[in-house]
């Protein structure tokens, strides 16, 4: 089928040494139940960051990373009804499952132990093309073009799983800790029902994004807002937050961790956990809830706040996230 250029991680250096390469590689094949995905636009998610400093680490090398991926149906693999050729379509970070372990058969195939994940596992997209399992890629809101569409891929599902992790109930109190790409969408879906929402962020820049989302209230995470809340989502991958979240949670109430990747939470008096008080955290995605909040997304429609930046300039977007140099969500576009 020819070649094409894909962004190449061959081993993890930090991200301002420019640790990935272009290179010209064949365009893959779909096995049967696979599809060939030309890409549009891919998300430029933290845990690529956290993939390609070595903070996790893919069980091959070279890979191509990227799991936020906007894309139309080029081919199918042997077998493949469910989507068509043409068809506009989402790769989330959930690759494939095995569909038959207990996690799988419970509803809970994001804990399944063979699950693969995209840029990880299997070559994702930072690339022309990709091949994804038919089963496992979505359509998308035709109300939402393909640059806005790829943040609602990682950052949109995994913060609709992390209020479901919460339990999140309509009139709650909630407290976002961090205000990037997944919490300014998570603000909307709160609003939407009605919840009040405190965001805590370092950056004056995020707090006035978080009050022109409709933030209640917004402030440094060592500031006081002066009251409780019954939820706190925690989006930094720094374990001192937890402190500080238990610390503003009412009794009975939860906190829920969406990070792949944190520091290590330091030890802490049992009375900050006391009086029933919750602490979860959240992993990867199941397909249910991108199918959910895919509809979601649509219905409001969610509006993603974007850094696009042509996709040449991947290294450049990876060194600008992790010194916190955008707002909202960094987004690579095919010519």
């Amino acid at each position: 089928m020819g070649t094409m250029k894909a962004w190449r991680l061959y081993q993890p250096r930090p991200a301002e040494t420019s640790p990935l390469v272009l290179e010209e590689v064949p365009v893959p094949e779909p096995e049967p139940g696979q599809v060939l995905l030309k890409v549009h636009a891919c998300g430029v998610c933290h845990t690529d960051l956290h993939t390609v400093e070595g903070e996790i680490r893919p069980p091959r090398y070279p890979i191509t990373p990227g799991h936020q991926v906007v894309a139309t149906v080029e081919a199918l693999g042997l077998g493949v009804t469910q989507v068509q050729v043409g068809q506009r379509v989402g790769v989330t970070w959930l690759y494939h499952t095995c569909g038959q372990c207990d996690f799988c058969r419970r509803g809970l195939e994001n804990l399944c132990p063979r699950a693969q994940f995209a840029g990880f596992h299997a070559d994702g997209g930072y690339a022309e093309y990709m091949v994804a399992w038919a089963d496992y890629v979505f359509p998308l809101p035709e109300a939402v073009d393909d640059v806005h569409a790829a943040p609602l891929l990682c950052a949109g599902v995994i913060g609709y799983r992390t209020l479901r992790v919460a339990e999140v109930q309509s009139g709650d109190t909630v407290a976002l800790f961090g205000f990037g790409a997944s919490a300014h969408l998570v603000i909307q879906v709160l609003r939407y029902w009605g919840n009040r929402v405190l965001v805590f962020t370092r950056s004056p820049k995020r707090q006035e994004h978080a009050r022109q989302l409709g933030a209640a209230w917004a402030g440094h995470p060592q500031e006081d807002p002066g009251e409780r809340v019954d939820r706190a989502l925690i989006f930094a991958p720094a374990g001192e937050i937890v402190h500080r979240a238990l610390q503003v949670l009412r009794p009975g109430g939860t906190v829920a961790i969406n990070a792949i990747y944190m520091t290590p939470i330091p030890e802490m008096p049992y009375d900050l956990i006391y009086q029933e008080r919750g602490l979860r955290s959240v992993a990867n995605v199941t397909r249910q809830d991108a199918r959910d909040f895919l509809e979601l997304a649509g219905r409001l429609p969610i509006q993603t706040t974007v850094q696009p930046y042509n996709w040449r300039q991947a290294n450049e977007a990876l060194a600008d996230l992790k010194v916190g140099r955008i707002v909202g969500q960094a987004v690579l576009v095919m010519e």
